[in-house]
């Protein structure tokens, strides 16, 4: 069984700041995934492995010294937005094989930094629920 529970949060201006991090390093892993699978497609290789991106995307790029502030946010924001980019591939897939119901889906787009839908996800370990009903 799956839970899922929705949060209307209002943040402080400090935590403003941080959810617009969070957000802007979540899309731009998410980017940075989708770039590196198209040019993958585009060069013959086979498709490439969740754990492959992951390591590639994430834990070398925290390394390199133009996204080390990759490392400022959590990475379960970050796993997750390569989770979402992967549901997105394969939901494609299925559609484009007939295993999905319903109208062709198009292949998964770059994120925009002027789109005003941000979103991200945190897994149980993610966050904490205090006695208090604080998050």
């Amino acid at each position: 069984m799956q839970l899922r529970y929705n949060y209307r949060v209002y943040p402080t201006p400090g935590q403003q700041i941080a959810l617009a991090r969070a957000f802007g390093c979540a899309r731009v892993v998410y980017n940075d995934g989708l770039r590196i699978r198209q040019q993958a497609h585009a060069a013959g290789q086979q498709y490439i492995k969740d754990s492959a991106l992951q390591t590639r995307v994430i834990t070398e790029a925290k390394k390199t010294p133009e996204r080390a502030w990759l490392a400022e946010v959590s990475s379960v924001a970050l796993v997750q937005a390569l989770g979402d980019l992967h549901t997105a591939y394969r939901n494609f897939f299925a559609s484009v094989t007939g295993k999905r119901k319903g109208a062709k889906l198009a292949s998964p787009r770059f994120r925009s930094r002027k789109d005003n839908r941000q979103a991200i996800r945190f897994t149980r370990n993610g966050f904490l629920l205090r006695p208090n009903r604080r998050l």
